[in-house]
């Protein structure tokens, strides 16, 4: 391997920002053409796979001492659209501004990717090898369902991550401040997608003419308020609760008081005491199912009550074996059985067993004492996302699946908040931070 192929993870970051992997279409494999330009002389053994030539996959197998199991670090190249978003410097440029790198991807995730390749560079630099053998997998389609990507990958070629017991993905990396207290999230894990459209019925007629009750334009209108200010049911998980357990051991009083009280009285269900609103409904959200109206259809014709109406709703079922069965069973339980329901996309099943447990020995315990020595007076947060990702893809082959992306950010802005939505971007220092994390994991982990 040469002393150095990619050791610096901000020009690598503006490298992979300026290439538009906009999703859809996608055209992932302009990343992966330039990653293999930038691996060729690197020792590690590339794969490309893919259904489509244009949206294909890198996964690229870095040798290792031996002296640990395969260790996957996954990333996806494609990213959201900016369409209709007022952008303060152009989303695919990659200008460095206040000390921050500014474009699309900058948290989702081509920054993890960038520190990822430097971790690698770094230890290669100085003639190290990880502890094992290091699949770095870069895939397509994350944003959009993952079908060409890491399902792909899972289904048809599952023997290149034979051996494979831990890896590494996003959803780790923006962190938490609350009260002056620094957090680094470790997600161990996440709800999944269960997408529905449900489908409203009842008399229509003439715009000019008083209607009857139960029009379907009433009924949404009942649909979009019940949904708006309901919770669906609490369920505590095991990570959860530990996720809860160590922000009330951390945090000062009284806010310490509220998340103990939050954590404990699972019955009464009260909402989260005293944290600034994103958070209390960030940590509300991961103790239950949630369902958010997003798209509303009808007809487009100003003078005609509609007779039949649609509404898409983004749904998240929880981990630990809920079904989509257990979700809609709550939700036709809030919204009345009338409703019709259509099934658009379910996120997979894992193995109950992978994410209703999930692990906290010695792989974990090594995540958390590097970000512990490498920011002091931060405490690391195992934590349950709301969001999705490929992790439930790959925990589907027996692989223990982590968020772990360290980023040490500045207090006072929601970094968190910026993904998907416009201005995106990352502090220069919180790259170098996240790369030093990474080599000391894949120079430590057993």
């Amino acid at each position: 391997m040469p002393p150095e192929f990619a050791s610096d993870p901000l020009p690598l970051l503006q490298d992979l920002i300026r290439i538009d992997t906009t999703n859809p279409p996608g055209r992932e494999g302009e990343v992966v053409a330039y990653l293999r330009r930038l691996l060729a002389d690197s020792g590690a053994e590339l794969t490309v796979l893919g259904p489509d030539p244009l949206r294909t996959n890198l996964v690229a197998r870095f040798p290792g001492r031996g002296e640990a199991p395969p260790l996957l670090l996954h990333a996806h190249s494609d990213v959201v659209p900016v369409d209709g978003q007022e952008w303060d410097h152009p989303p695919f440029e990659a200008r460095i501004v206040d000390d921050h790198v500014w474009g699309r991807g900058a948290i989702d995730m081509k920054g993890g990717l960038a520190m990822m390749l430097a971790a690698l560079s770094r230890l290669a630099a100085t003639g190290e090898r990880p502890s094992g053998d290091v699949l770095l997998a870069v895939v397509a389609d994350e944003e959009a369902g993952s079908a060409v990507g890491a399902r792909y990958l899972v289904d048809r070629h599952p023997g290149l991550f034979d051996g494979v017991r831990y890896a590494i993905g996003e959803e780790g990396g923006a962190g938490v401040d609350l009260a002056g207290q620094r957090f680094h999230p470790i997600v161990v894990a996440e709800k999944r997608a269960c997408w529905l459209r449900v489908t409203l019925r009842g008399p229509g007629g003439h715009g000019s003419r008083l209607t009857p009750p139960d029009t379907p334009m009433a009924r949404l209108g009942k649909l979009l308020t019940t949904l708006s200010g309901t919770r669906m049911p609490r369920h505590q998980t095991q990570a959860a609760d530990r996720m809860l357990a160590a922000l009330a051991a951390a945090l000062p009083e009284p806010m310490a008081a509220g998340v103990a009280r939050y954590r404990a009285d699972q019955a009464g269900d009260p909402r989260p005491e005293g944290l600034p609103l994103s958070e209390a409904l960030r940590l509300d959200s991961v103790l239950r199912h949630t369902a958010n109206p997003t798209i509303v259809r009808t007809t487009e014709k100003i003078n005609v009550v509609p007779s039949e109406i649609t509404v898409d709703l983004d749904g998240r079922v929880l981990p630990g074996g809920f079904t989509v069965e257990d979700f809609t069973g709550e939700l036709r339980g809030l919204i009345g059985h009338d409703a019709e329901f259509e099934l658009l996309l379910e996120g997979s099943m894992v193995r109950p067993e992978l994410i209703a447990e999930p692990e906290f020995g010695g792989f974990y315990d090594t995540m958390a004492e590097i970000l512990t020595k490498a920011d002091a007076g931060a405490t690391p947060l195992p934590m349950v996302s709301p969001a999705s990702t490929d992790a439930r893809l790959f925990a589907q082959l027996g692989i223990r699946c982590y968020g772990w992306l360290p980023l040490r950010l500045p207090a006072g802005v929601d970094y968190r908040g910026m993904l998907h939505t416009a201005n995106e971007r990352v502090p220069v220092e919180a790259l170098e931070f996240g790369t030093t994390c990474l080599r000391d994991l894949l120079r430590s982990y057993r």
